[in-house]
């Protein structure tokens, strides 16, 4: 497993205190990303870590996920490690502990990965694809269709919308694309834009006018409310 980072935090990542480990690589391309170094599939600064080692250290992590807490895979992108990912999550739940994933939904085997997950975290940044392709540089077809999927197969379904101002702030393509998912157990979480990675970026930072006001969230909220869209904040 290749890894980037890791350290403990709390209900970020999920629920409780966890164990999260950012795995290198991202099909994904951001432009607004706070952690570009984590997008090249390979880099000096990852480390190839024997997926046994990652069970153990796991195991011996157990005592620290308090308040339902547990292990996180986030990115990166984790699911392009989807046989390394497969084995750790099957392992760390045989050890009952609490597992969860942070991604992009951009993978065709995430229903398989969804069965050996706990909590299932999934960022959506733009329903329609012609504006999901200019700013992430990849299509955004098998998110949606993942997470229709996942939302009438899983129990739990976190949903992720990082609100940039002038790429993603109209709340109708949001409201479209939950009318055809069950959120009945989805719950929705807006991520206000932020420049917290912009002085890691050695390429040209193309988000100039990003930040989103209390008043355009405050509207984006309420107008999916009106369609029975339960929010939360972490």
């Amino acid at each position: 497993m290749r890894i980037l980072q890791k350290g403990f935090n709390y209900s970020q990542d999920g629920p409780g205190n966890r164990l999260i480990y950012h795995l290198q690589g991202c099909n994904f391309k951001c432009k607004w990303c706070s952690n570009p170094e984590s997008m090249p599939l390979f880099s000096d600064k990852a480390e190839d870590i024997p997926n046994d080692d990652v069970v153990k250290e796991i195991e011996r992590s157990r005592m620290m996920f308090f308040d339902g807490g547990g292990v996180t895979f986030t990115g990166g992108e984790p699911t392009l490690q989807p046989d390394d990912l497969i084995y750790v999550l099957k392992k760390a739940q045989a050890l009952g502990v609490n597992t969860a994933i942070e991604n992009n939904g951009s993978s065709p085997r995430l229903c398989e990965i969804s069965d050996y997950v706990d909590y299932m975290i999934i960022d959506i940044k733009q329903p329609n694809d012609d504006i999901h392709k200019k700013y992430v540089a990849h299509s955004n077809k098998m998110t949606i269709e993942n997470l229709i999927k996942l939302s009438k197969k899983r129990n739990q379904l976190h949903i992720r919308i990082p609100l940039i101002n002038h790429v993603n702030t109209d709340p109708e393509p949001f409201a479209e694309l939950f009318k055809k998912m069950d959120m009945a157990n989805t719950v929705v979480e807006i991520l206000a834009y932020h420049e917290f990675g912009k002085c890691k970026w050695t390429e040209e930072y193309q988000i100039t006018d990003g930040f989103v006001t209390d008043e355009q969230i405050k509207a984006f909220k309420n107008r999916l409310k009106e369609d029975g869209i339960q929010f939360i904040t972490t």
